[in-house]
């Protein structure tokens, strides 16, 4: 990609009333531009990580036998009165009229699901069921300051399950959990599995997927020695409690969600009259499943927990572009560019006729991993840096393509 062409450039403008980093250095780098509080566009870098984002949720959601669809953005009342969240999420839930009839703009998918299953499923051979799409979520979000990672209008992955009995609910439940222990781990996020509310969703224990990071609004109270962790929301333990599991210590710790599961059980599927006739031949309401990761919500977390001064550091299983490449000579920058590009490298090259400075600023403040600076200076060889590292290395063409091409 060259940058001169690429929609959506560097800027020194923020809007004023925008006070978290993640949105800060996301709009200066030219990833996203703010609509208005709670509601932005993913500008083609932004968009390029996402995608980047998708492939590995899609990747795990495969194996697990999962299959993707593509569900509505807009709902009649109707199938919400069938649960009671009509007037149960009335606060959350964007609701309008049109021609006298009334609909809600999707928060959630879970009776749309429902509705689904018992369309088209009604033996137990047809059963289990795992559906996820990447959809579009609008959420009446009151607190709507923290950049991408709280917003009225997000993107979601959302996968929804249904089961024949509840230890198969369970079971599939707990691989769901493992695959986002490996999602969130080849993004480059470390996170912890914590105990939470159900809010608006089910009264049942859910659990989230907590990044402990300084600028987390959760807070997050678990054990320095065991797995157990629990939202500030729902736990009686102290800082320095012993732990209820264990003979650890209680620690505390800010922590940003970035995905989460729930059992409902039968609730939904006998509010719905979604069931199965079973191997036995009777009637069998089906037990519900839901699983949730905020994609761009990742994005705003990645921005927060990878950057420095000078701008953003993304990892590269993620990264628009695995190279950034300088032209301070354009001539043989061009020449580069197309040979990286015959190698199947994936480079975006300033070619702008702008300073030295402005070139190596935009290049760590966009945050690609790794740059190549091609100059006079430097002859027949290119200088290598990590966008993570002081250390540069010159070398000629053919030694950076196999040192990329080894890389992750």
């Amino acid at each position: 990609m060259l940058y001169s062409k690429l929609f959506g450039k560097t800027t020194k403008s923020i809007p004023k009333d925008e006070v978290s980093l993640n949105a800060k250095l996301l709009i200066q780098a030219g990833y996203i531009d703010k609509l208005m509080s709670g509601s932005y566009t993913l500008l083609p870098l932004g968009r390029l990580v996402e995608l980047k984002l998708e492939e590995i949720v899609r990747d795990e959601m495969n194996l697990l036998g999962c299959e993707e669809v593509l569900m509505p953005l807009m709902h009649p009342k109707s199938i919400w009165n069938e649960t009671g969240r009509w007037d149960k999420a009335k606060e959350v839930m964007y609701q309008f009229e049109n021609n006298g009839k009334e609909y809600a703009m999707s928060f959630t998918h879970e009776e749309i699901f429902m509705d689904l299953v018992r369309k088209h499923s009604q033996s137990y051979r047809d059963f289990p069921i795992m559906a996820y799409h990447f959809s579009t979520k609008f959420r009446n979000e009151p607190r709507a300051k923290s950049g991408i990672l709280r917003c009225r209008e997000f993107i979601m992955k959302d996968l929804y399950s249904a089961h024949l009995t509840e230890k198969e609910l369970d079971d599939f439940y707990w691989k769901v959990a493992d695959a986002y222990n490996v999602i969130f781990e080849r993004i480059g996020l470390k996170t912890k599995v914590v105990e939470s509310g159900g809010g608006v969703f089910t009264e049942n224990i859910t659990h989230e997927f907590q990044v402990f990071c300084e600028t987390g609004e959760d807070l997050i109270f678990y054990c320095d020695t065991c797995d157990f962790a629990q939202n500030k929301e729902i736990t009686k333990v102290k800082e320095e409690d012993k732990c209820p599991k264990c003979d650890g210590k209680i620690k505390v710790s800010n922590g940003i969600e970035v995905g989460n599961i729930f059992r409902f059980g039968t609730s939904y599927s006998e509010k719905m009259n979604v069931s199965a006739i079973d191997n036995k031949g009777k009637k069998q309401f089906v037990y519900l499943g839901s699983y949730g990761i905020g994609m761009t919500r990742l994005i705003g977390t990645l921005a927060e927990v990878y950057n420095d001064r000078s701008g953003l550091m993304w990892p590269e299983a993620v990264s628009p572009f695995k190279v950034h490449l300088v032209g301070l000579d354009l001539e043989k920058g061009k020449n580069i560019y197309k040979k990286l590009l015959e190698n199947n490298i994936e480079v975006l090259f300033d070619d702008r006729d702008v300073s030295a400075g402005t070139k190596l600023a935009d290049c760590d403040l966009i945050g690609i991993p790794y740059r190549l600076v091609v100059s006079q200076k430097s002859g027949d060889k290119i200088e290598l840096k990590k966008r993570t590292s002081e250390k540069t290395e010159l070398l000629i063409l053919e030694e950076i393509v196999k040192k990329l091409n080894s890389s992750q």
